[in-house]
């Protein structure tokens, strides 16, 4: 759907595609820097202690890709830094298609959607650990929520590349419980077949992913009708 002409939006005059504004690039960098310290100083926390267990920098590693946080937040990495660096290449190009960003926007909302309503009472981090944790769950899903509202200009959605967005969580959920069949670990309680068996496990997967269409169908809806509201001057 495109914009009225006497309806200007901000997102649409500066968005980075190919001349980039300042405010929206410093922000994409900020993105893309706390991402990569949380993910840095996350990889560095699980590898040091699977390495006080006896285990391998090797099974940290495998350790570590077995969260969809840590996986959200290299995504949220890669796509910011493209957004912010000069230059357009093929990985830019990519990742400023709008949705494309919207959907990684959508990945990292629903992490930490997921985290702060089913998980944050299971643990209480302290020091470090608690502004690696806050920074995964909370700070660069915010941010990443500002930068699509006022940089991602709206977009004509096509179903097929909205289905397109379904493959990440689905992969990663078909991947997680082939690996926890395997292995026996099992990252998050709420898919742990061994505790809950498959029927369970099931139901509450196909809770999250209904949670996720409507985060999806919410996104939409903003982007078709909600940001001329937003951002009209």
């Amino acid at each position: 759907m495109s914009t009225p002409k006497n309806e200007p939006t901000l997102s649409a005059e500066i968005f980075p595609d190919r001349q980039p504004n300042t405010l929206s690039c410093m922000l994409a960098l900020l993105i893309a820097v706390i991402s990569w310290f949380a993910l840095s100083a996350q990889t560095d926390i699980t590898i040091d202690r699977l390495l006080d267990r006896g285990l391998t920098v090797m099974d940290g590693v495998e350790r570590l890709t077995s969260y969809l946080t840590n996986l959200t937040i290299l995504l949220s990495a890669v796509s910011f830094s493209a957004l912010a660096l000069p230059g357009v290449n093929q990985v830019s190009r990519f990742f400023r298609k709008p949705q494309v960003i919207t959907a990684v926007v959508a990945y990292m909302i629903f992490v930490g959607i997921a985290y702060n309503l089913l998980l944050r009472q299971l643990w209480q981090p302290t020091g470090f650990r608690a502004l690696v944790n806050e920074s995964l769950h909370t700070v660069t899903p915010l941010l990443a929520l500002v930068y699509w509202i006022f940089f991602v200009p709206r977009f004509q959605p096509s179903l097929k590349k909205c289905l397109l967005w379904l493959v990440y969580p689905l992969g990663y959920l078909s991947i997680t419980l082939w690996r926890g069949g395997s292995s026996g670990f099992y990252p998050y309680p709420f898919i742990n077949v061994r505790d809950l068996g498959y029927p369970h496990v099931l139901l509450n997967a196909t809770g999250l992913f209904a949670g996720f269409l409507v985060l999806m169908g919410l996104l939409l809806v903003i982007n078709n009708t909600g940001k001329n509201l937003l951002l009209r001057r």
